[in-house]
């Protein structure tokens, strides 16, 4: 663990437990203002959130070569859980779009 310095270790951490408590956050919001949309933006958001811990689990044992594969991954499900979230953003406006319009 000591190819990071313990200030960039913080960021990893700290950034980890924060797409948590944001995950967490909207899930609750989602049930206190009955948002079937943001169930989705919510959801979309775990792709990220395993990226981040393949990264930390990466670093965690010093960038092994042979952990490589974890790189990959960790690149594949950024690009998925951007996606995602893109899709539920989208999701979001349309619906608000079409609430605004039967009013």
């Amino acid at each position: 663990m000591h190819a990071l310095s313990l200030a960039t270790w913080l960021i990893h951490i700290t950034t980890v437990f924060e797409w948590i408590v944001a995950i967490i956050l909207i899930s609750r919001w989602r049930l206190s203002i009955k948002s079937t949309e943001l169930t989705w933006l919510s959801v979309a958001m775990l792709p990220n959130l395993a990226s981040a811990m393949a990264a930390v689990t990466w670093h965690i044992y010093d960038n092994a070569a042979a952990l490589k594969g974890l790189v990959v991954l960790q690149a594949a499900l950024t690009v998925i859980g951007n996606s995602c979230m893109a899709l539920a953003a989208w999701h979001i406006v349309r619906s608000e779009v079409a609430l605004k319009a039967r009013l």
